[in-house]
């Protein structure tokens, strides 16, 4: 299996500050474990990167996690992971874009790039009129009162990991095993339940513009 950090083993683009991998469906285990490889690689002259693909059927818990907020995972896998915040699902159809940033380099303070992430979202949603907003007290992208996007980071020498996942078209059904992202009861929502026409390939492409020029902006 080719290595995500390396730059000879997945056909890259280079898009000004960053370089951007298309990863197709990746474990997560295996993509979680190169994230942190190359974090602990990478130096001061090391490019920032954005990881674009979907995982297979999985459940991640953050370092926060409180396993009551698992109900029944029903044989989907359930991984303890280093992000921040609870518990929420990954599954075909998800799209997760993964960042791998300096953040000293880009000038943003933790709030700054959570909130360029969530405007991120805002924005490509907008694009599909869409209305969308975050919030403060619960990190990630709500339409309505249903989450349509969950947001969790590792933040090591100023230099972050993980990322935004953002429902697109997939089955929901095991966000009804877990109290998702810690909230009993919290709705979720994709962009195909929102009568928008699209293509997965489409809006992962959005969502790597809006990224960029929002991560970009205090540099630019």
């Amino acid at each position: 299996m080719n290595h995500p950090g390396d730059n000879a083993s997945i056909p890259s683009v280079e898009h000004q500050h960053f370089i951007v991998k298309t990863l197709g469906s990746g474990d997560y285990q295996f993509t979680w474990q190169a994230m942190k490889s190359f974090t602990e690689h990478r130096n001061a002259e090391t490019q920032d990167q954005i990881w674009l693909l979907q995982h297979p059927p999985v459940f991640t818990q953050g370092i926060a996690g409180k396993p009551e907020h698992v109900l029944n995972t029903h044989g989907i896998p359930l991984i303890k992971t280093d992000r921040g915040g609870q518990i929420t699902y990954h599954g075909p159809g998800q799209i997760i874009a993964y960042l791998l940033l300096d953040i000293r380099r880009l000038r943003l303070t933790v709030r700054e790039l959570v909130r360029s992430m969530e405007d991120a979202v805002i924005d490509v949603l907008e694009s599909y009129h869409i209305v969308a907003t975050g919030r403060i007290e619960a990190p990630g992208v709500y339409v309505g009162d249903a989450k349509i996007a969950a947001l969790g980071l590792k933040i090591r020498k100023n230099y972050c990991y993980h990322g935004i996942a953002l429902n697109v078209d997939m089955d929901l059904t095991p966000f009804s095993y877990i109290n998702p992202c810690g909230y009993k009861g919290l709705r979720v929502t994709q962009i195909k339940d929102l009568n928008v026409n699209f293509t997965l390939e489409q809006v992962g492409s959005r969502l790597v513009d809006q990224l960029q020029k929002k991560l970009l902006k205090r540099i630019s």
